[in-house]
């Protein structure tokens, strides 16, 4: 009966440890602290020791204690970059260290946890702002600058439709490359900027995978090299996707002006 309770208690602390990971490792943690985190999770519950295997597809997780081996494996399923999720997790791992939290309130609370959205408006108009700012410090005129911050904001709308479809993302940064030059391109030519290149630049900055590349670094840094790989070249992917939408968008609309 006493052997029963240890093994269901671990296999709970097995279970949230991998929850754990698995949060973090689908909203854009780095690899080191998905391991991290779930290794301090679950110590402070009690098990001796955590080990784990972090894939870009998967996670197996296996805890220690009493000496028996305990073994979970889940599938990683991309659900976009969200540090609301990341440091959601992180508190909770900090107040159960703290003996603030048991098991059941750590599953209550992993359970609960919702990735925080901005509403549509407020991130095309943002995106919007950051897109113009850096057609300004590149040198664009107020003109240049107007184009790109409406088409930015287009574009980033037509980001979020596909992203709702749950669209290959591939496609999805093809689709608005595409929106986003095509919308530049009319811009200049209607206003005769003269600038035309730095608009057409500026306005699909918002499709740079800057956070999957910088991760893909860290990851190859730290050890995790398989991790760092995919992600690198899922970025690199993201970015040639981007590309071939400017290139199909001029070629189809003859922008030569840009050129």
């Amino acid at each position: 009966m006493e052997f029963d309770k240890v093994h269901q208690r671990q296999r709970e602390i097995t279970r949230l440890c991998i929850q754990c990971a698995l949060l973090l490792l689908q909203h854009g943690a780095e690899s080191m602290l998905v391991e991290q985190l779930s290794t301090r999770l679950g110590k402070a519950l009690g098990v001796d020791e955590v080990e784990s295997s972090i894939s870009a597809n998967a996670i197996v997780l296996s805890t220690i204690y009493k000496g028996h081996c305990l073994t979970s494996t889940r599938k990683n399923v991309d659900r976009g970059i969200n540090m609301h999720v990341v440091t959601e997790v992180q508190r909770i791992v900090i107040l159960t260290e703290h003996r603030l939290l048991g098991i059941d309130e750590v599953e209550k609370r992993l359970n609960h946890i919702k990735p925080l959205r901005y509403p549509r408006w407020l991130m095309v108009l943002m995106v919007g702002l950051s897109c113009a700012s850096f057609c300004k410090l590149a040198g664009g005129d107020w003109d240049a600058v107007l184009a790109t911050l409406l088409a930015s904001g287009v574009a980033m709308y037509a980001r979020q439709v596909i992203t709702s479809f749950q669209i290959n993302p591939l496609i999805n940064f093809f689709a608005t490359a595409f929106v986003a030059t095509t919308v530049a391109g009319w811009l200049v030519d209607w206003m005769d900027i003269s600038k035309a290149s730095i608009a057409m630049a500026s306005s699909v900055l918002l499709l740079v995978p800057g956070f999957p590349l910088i991760n893909s670094v860290a990851d190859m840094f730290k050890g995790h090299i398989n991790t760092g790989i995919a992600r690198w070249v899922m970025a690199s992917l993201l970015t040639l996707s981007t590309c071939i939408g400017v290139v199909v968008a001029i070629t189809v609309w003859g922008f030569r002006s840009w050129l």
